[in-house]
């Protein structure tokens, strides 16, 4: 983190902090995750066309 945006993260209430290193957090864990799921071969190139419950290709979704 840059010097400006920790002296401005200490300026926060308490509770804010705690949101924002509850946030880092999950951010970690997620990136976490996905780093160990296997890396598919032949796949889609981008987002995962069912992430939203339809499946989606481009930019056009159809529901299941």
């Amino acid at each position: 983190m840059s010097d400006d945006q920790t002296a401005s993260e200490s300026s926060l209430p308490a509770a804010a902090q705690r949101a924002l290193a509850e946030a880092q957090e999950r951010r970690e864990k997620e990136e976490a995750r996905l780093k160990a799921m296997p890396k598919e071969l032949g796949g889609r190139d981008g987002p995962e066309p069912v992430r939203y419950g339809d499946w989606e290709k481009k930019g056009i979704a159809i529901d299941f």
